[in-house]
């Protein structure tokens, strides 16, 4: 069974997502999802910041402004796009990773822990319906100002979740047998 929803994740952009909210109980679960996460001296490196209301347009005029400012020929489409994007979801889960303060553990252990996380969060959406979708725009390291965020603590990236109508399209792998080398002696 896990193996079918492993199968059947996909990335559910904004602009496919319709206007039915996404219940907090429901965020909440997907939450948990990520919080049970494997992760090295059990140092539960994630942290969520949840976007939800006016909060999505705020994060919109901050990232389309921050990317005309840093970028010297900014394109209209790349501006409306950011700024529309987080309006069309039903939730933003800012995707943060704090530091073990005495770094006990080397930082990319730390940034598998937070992947792992955002794998349980997606496997959990794609088990209740809900589309979603892992953004890691450039911009995310300006994100402290935006996100209150602690001594040590960065943002990785956004995770877009909304309600989408219609089917999803089948993944494509190529066979696990071409990525394999059997070592026996």
């Amino acid at each position: 069974m896990i193996l079918d929803i492993i199968k059947k994740r996909r990335s559910v952009f904004p602009v496919q997502y319709n206007d039915t909210p996404i219940a907090k109980a429901d965020i909440e679960k997907v939450l948990e999802a990520a919080n049970w996460a494997p992760n090295h001296k059990c140092t539960e490196p994630w942290r969520f910041k949840v976007i939800q209301g006016e909060a999505k347009g705020r994060l919109g005029t901050f990232l389309s402004k921050k990317y005309e400012e840093l970028d010297p020929k900014p394109k209209a489409m790349k501006i409306k796009k950011l700024q529309e994007n987080p309006k069309m979801a039903g939730a933003i889960i800012a995707i943060c990773m704090q530091r073990d303060p005495i770094e006990s553990i080397p930082e990319w252990e730390e940034v598998a822990a937070v992947a792992m996380a955002v794998q349980n969060m997606w496997l959990q959406c794609t088990d209740m319906g809900i589309g979603s979708y892992w953004s890691s725009p450039g911009l995310i390291k300006h994100m402290g100002e935006f996100l209150s965020l602690a001594d040590g603590e960065k943002c990785l990236g956004f995770f877009y979740m909304g309600n989408f109508d219609g089917e999803l399209t089948d993944g494509k792998r190529e066979p696990i047998a071409t990525k394999i080398e059997w070592i026996s002696e």
